[in-house]
């Protein structure tokens, strides 16, 4: 077919910006800087009805090596045992006042739990994360000023959390190595009082991103890097609805934060893979244009979570799904969205 030539031309361009992405994101070597003082920390974890996350994530800090000054975990209005078992593992429990207008959920609890810690540090914490063995001292030992953040590893158990892949993927390569998760941020006190600290993001949804160009604009470093090894979490547990209204909530307002080159490697990316599922049936020059997508994604998959090995394989059936919650997102931007019990809009 005429075409064909051309649209493995496409296909070509599209896989080489992945290996820009993928390339991109290791460019930041994980150089210790100069050893930070456990001592002056402080860990702030924003909890709304956490009570089957939390013990992990409080489990995992009580088994490091080194130690925090103190776990601050700010009871956003919860109506389980959240509260009750933040104080069994010892972790101070603030309960802020009832959400003012303006603000988000999160941006609430965590200005609150920065307004209480006594720490130098502060190291904001989503309760669905959790450290693996010695990685609050490596995190540590990474940090050398600024605003910091690592982008948790998925821990995947349930087929239907397959379909976050490209979500976690795509997350990694518009985040790192410049940008903040929403998960993570470590931050000395005085700089986050600077830039205004959540209160300056109050109304965002992904206040990681926005948060990082207040960094950026008041000429303070924001780094990030992957987090292997060092810390992980597992997101929307409970089914595939669950899953999709997460992601919706989230991509609107995170395409607005990301820098235009690399949402246009991305669309490049994204739209080389497609192509090449679509060439498949055409004969060997298409299967080896699709095997190629297939080993490039195979290791990226594994950077960002435990995804299964056969995942890569079969990559169409992940992208269609990721491109369903894009259309979505872009159909419910500005629209009401319901998560854990409140009633928000994307930004």
């Amino acid at each position: 077919m005429g075409y064909e030539p051309v649209v493995i031309a496409i296909t070509a361009v599209g896989w080489a910006a992945g290996w820009i992405l993928l390339l991109r994101g290791r460019q930041a070597t994980r150089a210790a800087g100069e050893k930070t003082d456990a001592a002056a920390l402080s860990i702030i974890v924003p909890a709304r009805n956490e009570s089957e996350n939390l013990p992990r994530l409080l489990r995992s800090i009580r088994g490091q090596r080194i130690q925090p000054a103190q776990v601050i975990v700010v009871d956003d209005a919860s109506t389980d045992r959240t509260a009750d078992i933040a104080r069994e593992f010892g972790a101070t429990v603030i309960s802020p006042p009832e959400l003012p207008e303006g603000w988000r959920g999160k941006t609430w609890a965590c200005q609150h739990g920065a307004n209480a810690a006594s720490g130098e540090l502060l190291l904001f914490l989503d309760a669905d994360t959790w450290f693996e063995e010695n990685g609050l001292a490596e995190v540590l030992a990474m940090y050398d000023g600024g605003a910091f953040s690592v982008g948790p590893w998925h821990a995947v158990v349930r087929a239907h959390e397959q379909m976050s892949a490209y979500f976690n993927l795509v997350m990694n390569c518009a985040v790192v190595p410049n940008g903040l998760f929403g998960q993570m941020l470590l931050v000395e006190k005085d700089s986050y009082q600077h830039v205004g600290g959540h209160e300056a993001v109050k109304g965002r949804i992904l206040e990681n991103l926005a948060l990082a160009g207040e960094f950026r604009r008041q000429g303070l470093a924001v780094r990030s890097f992957g987090g292997r090894g060092m810390l992980s979490f597992r997101m929307y547990p409970e089914g595939l609805r669950q899953l999709t209204d997460g992601w919706i909530k989230a991509f609107s307002s995170g395409a607005g934060e990301t820098p235009i080159g690399v949402i246009l490697a991305v669309i490049l990316w994204l739209t080389g893979m497609m192509l090449a599922a679509s060439l498949l049936p055409l004969g060997w020059v298409s299967a080896v244009v699709y095997l190629l997508f297939v080993v490039q994604l195979a290791p990226a998959f594994w950077r960002v979570g435990s995804f299964r090995w056969y995942l890569a394989l079969i990559y169409p059936i992940p992208l269609i799904f990721f491109f369903c919650v894009f259309a979505l997102s872009a159909l419910r931007s500005k629209k009401p969205v319901l998560w854990k019990g409140r009633t928000i809009r994307a930004d």
